[in-house]
């Protein structure tokens, strides 16, 4: 990926990124959303320098500003910031990377960091990494409310294979007690995924939206129907954005990317509103080798916008006055 020297400095211009530690916050003071990088690869299915990614994403993400520019259209998810709004008002914070975040020691000090974010904090984003960082970062942030807890992932791929990898964290968090009526798969694909895996699913009552159903549905109302699944039983909800459920064309970076997958606009409104909900406490942005991106960081670049969709939702969730409700087609 290549990146110019320098960036252009502008102070009416601010850059999105450069938050400030979590260990700089005041006593007592509350984040409404903590960055955590989770730099996971060893167990990976596919070769990759996954763990080079939470800092390519905060490099990228200084492409960005933090304005929510005014927004007069009639999408709910705009609506309430006709005025527009500087997510740089936010109290948000970076609390760097887990150290070797792989292996049971490394999934052990990711869950205790997570809690111990979440503690502090509105909602917490892990930066990873591979998929396998789902199962320590969900976990933490369920803590003793794995019995009621929801999972919705976007994501081609069911992640129930057996043995740890990138490929299982669905299974593992089933069989660390997640009840898989309380799962919702956003955007599986077909020749992405083995029968004997889709059986899985359906035995298991997992709920899917195949990619094909995503054609027909407005992103904001699909991920409404996600989490009232994945919340039935009022407890946290944790997002697996898995960035390889997108277009290849779009994620080159992603090993398992394929052709037809979702659009770059799809993933960012479905982030951004299944961010605006409370009920997701946490979530992670996973998949993304950032050696492998294209020339112009494509990949890396989503990710970031990603991060600020994100921030954004939780943004949302401050904004007072209900949403004017939009029909959904399907």
């Amino acid at each position: 990926m290549t990146e110019p020297a320098a960036l252009s400095h502008d102070p009416l211009w601010p850059r999105a990124g450069d938050w400030p530690s979590f260990e700089a916050m005041a006593d007592g003071a509350r984040a409404a959303l903590a960055i955590l990088g989770v730099p996971a690869w060893r167990t990976s299915l596919s070769p990759t320098a996954a763990h080079a990614t939470p800092a390519a994403i905060r490099a990228a993400l200084r492409r960005y500003s933090p304005a929510l520019v005014p927004d007069r259209s009639r999408d709910p998810f705009s609506s309430p910031l006709a005025d527009g709004m500087d997510l740089g008002e936010l109290d948000l914070v970076d609390a760097g990377d887990i150290e070797e975040p792989d292996g049971g020691a490394g999934e052990a000090r990711t869950r205790a960091r997570v809690g111990e974010l979440l503690a502090r904090s509105e909602a917490l984003l892990a930066l990873g990494g591979d998929n396998s960082v789902t199962v320590a970062t969900a976990l933490g942030a369920w803590g003793s409310d794995l019995a009621t807890a929801g999972l919705v992932t976007i994501d081609a791929h069911y992640d129930l294979r057996d043995g740890v990898s990138n490929g299982s964290p669905v299974r593992r968090l089933i069989e660390a007690g997640l009840d898989p009526s309380r799962i919702v798969q956003i955007g599986i694909q077909d020749f992405a995924n083995s029968a004997a895996y889709a059986r899985r699913a359906t035995d298991l009552g997992i709920t899917v939206m195949h990619r094909n159903e995503l054609h027909h549905r407005v992103p904001h109302l699909a991920m409404a129907e996600a989490l009232e699944i994945a919340g039935a039983a009022g407890g946290p909800v944790h997002l697996d954005v898995d960035v390889d459920a997108c277009d290849r064309s779009v994620v080159p970076a992603c090993p398992a990317s394929v052709p037809g997958g979702l659009a770059a606009w799809e993933l960012r409104a479905l982030v951004r509103a299944a961010a605006s909900d409370p009920r997701v406490r946490s979530a992670d942005l996973v998949e993304i080798d950032a050696t492998a991106d294209a020339a112009d960081g494509r990949t890396v670049r989503l990710a970031a916008l990603c991060v600020l969709e994100f921030a954004a939702g939780v943004a949302l969730r401050l904004v007072p006055g209900p949403a004017e409700p939009v029909v959904d087609p399907a």
